[in-house]
């Protein structure tokens, strides 16, 4: 490096992964010939080859921070961020997607992430018996590729035909398979409260464990959210869970906010809190619980003081929605100015999501200032598509980051 360097010069707004291998910068100065790179740690190095004095300089990554540092040795020399890029692309890693049909919008929005993301078709045909008859085109493609598996297990019906696929992909010679499985649908029945009952958590979690390895080794198994902390160890060693989150998808909506310095965040019950609290700990907390009054459950105010605050509702799931419907009324009767919602998996069977309605100021009983879900269950976004107060935050960026660890 240049002894004196001119000052850093920030580019805002690359898409800046995780890792330095998937960079994408979108102005171009050289060609990618016209220089020599080496990476040495958290570093790439560049020469100019084609200039009469060579002049070096780093891209430096920038940790946590979503623009990219370009130290300069020399002013007068042009920045060569494209070829940088283009040259650390060469080295990432490489994915060959496949995806059911229900998940084929979200492998999409996948896709357009990376570069290093590449989409793949299985042809999803049935016999006349209505058992699955499916074809993996091009499987001689994925050998000695890292592929993985985009699934939805929506219903017991369509998980069958999936499972076909997960146990074909690894033994394809492939060189890793991942299972991408962002709603793990079993995961409210993880334990039995009296002789006779089945923990179907456990049961797939077992049949998930027994996938084949792959030459690169066990399958990673990436979820977000998963019902019980517990279920984690219900699986067994032939499979590697990767236990991910979409609160970092609302904290950075909540920012965006114009009131995001008046938002409190509320738990409708214990186990929402034991989950979330931690991510979440910046922002003023309040705490209701569910209590048995004769054969009704009842929710009460057990902390915090929501009065003239836009108070977010935080949970893992929904189904049916009462309890979301009766913490906004106990919200409401202590004096929230808004009242908002948040769960990575909206579930919703029989259109439940019809229940919440959009609060248009003044109404915070009535109806919710937003109702933010991912697209974890893609049934659902697509009946809630344009509906208020419903939102949907894509965990498409995150499963591309992860895909590339």
């Amino acid at each position: 490096m240049a002894a004196s360097p001119s000052p850093p010069f920030s580019c805002r707004n690359p898409s800046f992964k995780r890792d330095l291998k998937t960079l994408k910068f979108s102005t171009v100065f050289l060609k990618p010939s016209d220089f020599r790179f080496s990476k040495e740690e958290n570093q790439i190095r560049c020469e100019l080859k084609r200039f009469e004095n060579p002049q070096k300089w780093s891209l430096n990554r920038v940790s946590e921070i979503d623009h990219l540092h370009i130290i300069q040795g020399s002013s007068s020399v042009p920045m060569a961020a494209t070829a940088a890029i283009e040259s650390a692309t060469k080295n990432s890693k490489k994915v060959c997607l496949f995806y059911c049909a229900e998940t084929k919008a979200l492998a999409e929005r996948v896709a357009a992430e990376s570069d290093a993301i590449e989409l793949r078709n299985i042809t999803w045909r049935t016999f006349e018996d209505g058992f699955p008859n499916l074809f993996i085109s091009n499987a001689h493609g994925i050998r000695g590729q890292h592929v993985a598996f985009l699934a939805s297990f929506s219903s017991p019906g369509v998980i069958f035909e999936q499972l076909s696929v997960i146990y074909a992909l690894p033994k394809m010679f492939v060189l890793s398979f991942t299972l991408v499985l962002p709603f793990f649908p079993t995961g409210t029945s993880e334990r039995m409260e009296e002789e006779g009952d089945v923990a179907t958590a456990f049961t797939l979690a077992r049949i998930l464990s027994n996938i084949p390895i792959s030459r690169g080794g066990p399958t990673s198994l990436v979820t977000f959210d998963i019902h019980a902390l517990q279920e984690r160890f219900y699986f067994g060693d032939n499979i590697l869970p990767c236990f991910d989150s979409g609160i970092p998808l609302l904290k950075n909506r909540l920012q965006q906010l114009p009131d995001s310095d008046n938002i409190s965040i509320a738990f409708p019950d214990d186990g929402a809190w034991k989950r979330f609290h931690k991510q979440l700990q910046h922002f003023p907390m309040i705490v209701c619980a569910k209590v048995r009054e004769e054969d009704q459950r009842i929710v009460r105010l057990k902390e915090g003081d929501p009065r003239g605050r836009h108070v977010v509702i935080v949970d893992d799931l929904v189904q049916s929605g009462g309890t979301l419907i009766e913490c906004q009324k106990v919200l409401a009767a202590h004096g929230a100015s808004k009242i908002s919602a948040y769960v990575t998996h909206g579930i919703f069977p029989n259109r439940s999501w019809e229940r919440f309605q959009q609060d248009y100021g003044g109404s915070p009983e009535n109806g919710l200032t937003y109702f933010w879900i991912t697209d974890s269950c893609p049934l659902t976004v697509k009946e809630v598509k344009n509906k208020l107060p419903f939102e949907v935050l894509s965990l498409a960026g995150s499963i591309a980051a992860t895909l590339q660890i």
